[in-house]
């Protein structure tokens, strides 16, 4: 079993900034590959961003890119979401999910409420 803790959600005007973290404890084996997915009201999860356990490769959907760095730091370990620039369409309850493939993710947080005011 993985356990993952998001924290670091809030509220924040249009072209602010917040970073967003997640823990993991647990069977580590399972955080090879971390990412981060967001869910607005009456909408479907959406991909955000991951990354390996290299940190190599991040990956970023279109909305993140050049707004958005994902990292971790495999001592915690932690995967991080720095998002600058933040929009009111990037609003949502923001999710941590690890795993062993890109293509599945096995464990997820909570969530973490970003609210981005106009």
């Amino acid at each position: 079993q993985v356990q993952l803790a998001e924290s670091g959600g809030g509220l924040v005007q249009t072209g602010g900034s917040l970073r967003l973290s997640c823990a993991a404890s647990g069977r580590t084996l399972y955080t090879y590959v971390m990412a981060w997915f967001r869910q607005a009201p009456g909408q479907e999860r959406e991909f955000v961003a991951r990354i390996n356990w290299s940190g190599g490769s991040p990956y970023y959907a279109e909305s993140a890119k050049g707004r958005f760095t994902i990292s971790r730091d495999n001592a915690k370990p932690t995967v991080y979401l720095q998002m600058n620039g933040l929009k009111p369409e990037d609003t949502a309850v923001y999710y941590c999910a690890s795993g062993l493939s890109a293509f599945r993710y096995d464990y997820w947080g909570q969530g973490t409420q970003v609210t981005v005011s106009s």
